[in-house]
Formats: structure tokens, sequence, C-alpha cells
């Protein structure tokens, strides 16, 4: 017995010729037109697949989107085809309110994930995504409150408003390098969240996207140019703010860092648009910072800790009363840091560093 599928509505065939000594069953989809209990001589079945999905005819062919999830929870996998057909989108809602989910595997294929697709699913603690996605919908993973970790691939470009908000196990998390936005109340009030990594290209960051989280430093991009409403309100572990640009656009409402008390706003030399405070913060030139000296491999040396992409030039005199400061090394901080090391340090009786830039 072999069977066959249609995708789409019941065509002008007939004659009891076109599988003529085939015993083939016809199976077709939910809400196709004109189907019967036969189609030119054979059983014709509603196709009823293991996970409920709809079906797109486009330029490339069938694509099935997974609509739903009739099981009783547990580890579910998410099927890369079915009937041979490829699924590549998770709907809207397709496992919305799923709270006996405990675990999900998603397939390679899948590009979307749509908006609230995995909301309120309260068991899952780890999900990583394939990177064949490109977009996570508006509120896809709101109040997962048992996820810790999820793992974005660069292949996302767009990530919705809401996302994870309420997801109050979430530690940390890295944004993909080609997203350009920070949705509205992308974070809101994860409890658990203490480190967010922001890539370069971000340009905005929404009203509440932040707030309520537990941050303890962050570092925006140049490339951000505003900041929207309460985005970082009720922040009370964050005492770092480092701008890497030109001071973006904030609500001037004091809202931004509202209540958080003890935040500090640094700005790199060079950048324009400081003032003594940002939008309610006090704000301090970001300057190099030589950290953890000691001798390594018999020589010594230290930490440079700075903005990544920065250049410092380590200058070294042996009499700080009347200092003749010569260069003796130039760094690039290209993750943020680097490590000095003086081989010469032992043919002084005492030698003095500073840094600057070039």
């Amino acid at each position: 017995m072999s069977a066959l599928h249609q995708s789409c509505n019941r065509s002008s065939l007939g004659g009891g010729n076109v599988f003529y000594g085939n015993l083939a069953t016809i199976y077709y989809l939910s809400g196709a037109t004109n189907w019967g209990p036969m189609f030119d001589g054979h059983p014709a079945v509603l196709w009823n697949p293991p996970v409920p999905f709809t079906d797109t005819i486009n330029s490339d062919g069938i694509t099935l989107t997974i609509t739903g999830h009739t099981g009783s929870g547990g580890a579910v996998t998410i099927p890369d085809s079915i009937n041979f057909l490829p699924v590549e989108i998770i709907g809207d809602y397709a496992f919305f309110l799923c709270t006996s989910l405990t675990s999900i595997t998603i397939p390679n294929n899948i590009t979307s994930i749509g908006e609230s697709a995995f909301g309120f699913c309260t068991s899952p603690t780890n999900i990583t995504i394939p990177n064949s996605v490109t977009s996570i919908g508006d509120d896809a993973f709101g109040n997962c409150t048992s996820l810790t970790s999820i793992t974005i691939p660069n292949s996302v470009t767009s990530i919705g408003n809401f996302v994870f908000y309420e997801c109050y196990s979430l530690t940390n998390v890295t944004i993909p390098n080609g997203v350009t936005s920070i949705g509205d109340d992308m974070f809101w009030n994860c409890t658990s969240l203490t480190s967010i990594t922001i890539p370069n290209g971000v340009t905005s960051i929404g009203v509440w996207a932040f707030s309520g989280t537990r941050l303890t430093s962050v570092t925006t991009p140049n490339s951000v140019t505003s900041i929207g409403y309460g985005a970082f309100y009720t922040c009370p572990s964050l005492t770092n703010v480092y701008f890497t640009g030109n001071a973006p656009t904030p609500t001037n409402d004091l809202s931004v860092f509202a209540f958080d008390n003890n935040t500090t706003a640094y700005y790199l030399p060079g950048t324009t648009g400081w003032g003594p405070t940002f939008d309610g913060l006090p704000t301090v030139l970001w300057i190099p910072q030589m950290q953890s000296f000691g001798v390594r491999m018999n020589q010594l040396g230290f930490n440079i800790n700075w903005a990544s992409g920065q250049t410092v030039v380590v200058e070294a005199c042996t009499n700080p009363a009347n200092p003749d400061w010569q260069p003796v090394q130039t760094n690039t901080l290209t993750t943020g840091s680097a490590y000095f090391s003086d081989p010469q340090w032992t043919n002084y009786p005492g030698r003095f560093y500073r840094l600057r830039s070039p």
C-alpha cells in the first residue's frame, strides 16, 4: 500500500486511470475543498499528522507552519517535516500555555518563531534556537518562569517586544550581532538577569526594556542613538553604565534610570553631548584602568581594562618628581582588555607607568 498526498483543493482529474493499477490511498489537508470518500477510484482520507499545522503554497513550494500541540507535554521534538513537506515556521501561540512541557527541540530548518509561540511554558530550563531562525516574534518566550538560559544564533536579525518578559530565572543573554533594536519590555522583570551583551549595530533600546532586572553593569555600543522611557527603571544592582559613543537621546524626563540610586554613567574621551549628568545619572570620564599588578614569568605586568576597540599607549619613567615619560608599548583592546608586561623592569631601581591615548 502506498500513500499520495494532496496539499490543496481537489483538481479536475478522473476516469479511474490516474492511479491505474496502484493501491494508493490519497490524503488531503484539513480545509481543502471538494474531497469525498473516493478520488479517481482510490480511498481519500483526511491527513491527520501528529501535530496541528497549516500549509502555505509559495514560489519555493509548500511550507508548513506548526500551529499547536496535542500531546500531554513532557519532552517535545518539533518535526522537521511532515509527510515529506518541510516544517519551517512555529506559528503564533503554537505552544502557548503548554505548562507541562519539560524540554523543546527545534529542528534546523525552522526560520521563524511566532508571537507568543512558547508563552507561559513554565517548565523548560534551557533552549537552543537553531541557526536557521531569522526572526523571533513578540512575547515568544514571555513568562517562561523556569527558563535559565537561551542560545540565540547570529542568524537572528529581528527580535520582537516582550520576548522574555517575566522570565524570572533567566540569568544572561547574548543578543545576536545582526539585531538592530532592543524591543519594548524585552526583559521586563527578569529578576535574575545579571548580564547582557548588546552588540554593535543596535541603534535603539525600547521602553522598559531592562526594567526590574538585576544587571550590575551595561555597555552600550556607539551605534545606540536613543533610549526609551524607563529602559533601566528600578535596577537596584546597576552600578556602571558605559557608553562607547556620543550621548544618546533619552526621554529627558528622568525615567530611564529612575530609582537606580547607585549608578554612574561613563563616557569616552572625544565623544560629544555629555554634561555633568545624563538623564539624572552623574557622569564620569571613562579612562583606562591598570589592574592586577604582579610578576609573571619573571616580568612585571598588569591588566589594562577599557572599552573594546580603544588603543592605549603605556608610558614609563624612573622619576615621577622630574618625569621623562617614554612610550614602551601600544595596545589595542580588541576585547576590552589587554595584558602589558615589561621585560626591562629589572634594569631600573624603580619604574613608574601611566596610560594615555595615542
